[in-house]
């Protein structure tokens, strides 16, 4: 089992899941789960469909939000953005590594009005290097 990180008290971030983690995560409390990561990305990895189907059986909501790593784009961050919004918490975002899951999740903040500074620190708290997402939100004012 992967250890979530936690990110804010709504959202953790973690590696890649399989589909026999979502009974532990669903006894940690998490109602809903993002991935992050495209099917077949790489040999091995447990495709999406699985961990959404166990999700499912324990009323967890699954939303697919599949990002190419290095590729974000805007319908990215605002699916993203609505899905962290729409919801039922605490959610559990996941990709390979959590890497792509916290940029978006510090993207989607930034454009909604969190100063970079507190994105960078959440990122820091959570053993994430965010400089990169508050550049790029610094660019855009």
């Amino acid at each position: 089992m992967t250890t979530p990180k936690w990110v804010t008290d709504d959202l953790a971030v973690a590696e890649q899941i399989t589909a026999d983690d979502v009974d532990a995560l669903a006894a940690s409390g998490f109602k809903s789960i993002i991935c992050n990561r495209p099917d077949g990305e790489s040999y091995g990895q447990p495709p999406r469909h699985e961990v959404e189907a166990v999700a499912g059986e324990h009323d967890i909501k699954f939303s697919y939000i599949p990002v190419i790593s290095g590729q974000l784009t805007m319908e990215d961050i605002a699916a993203m953005s609505a899905a962290l919004d729409e919801l039922p918490k605490p959610i559990l975002a996941y990709c390979r590594s959590g890497t792509r899951s916290i940029q978006l999740w510090g993207l989607a903040s930034g454009v909604k009005g969190m100063p970079p500074e507190a994105i960078v620190a959440a990122g820091a708290a959570a053993g994430f290097d965010l400089s990169g997402v508050a550049g790029w939100l610094a660019q855009q004012h």
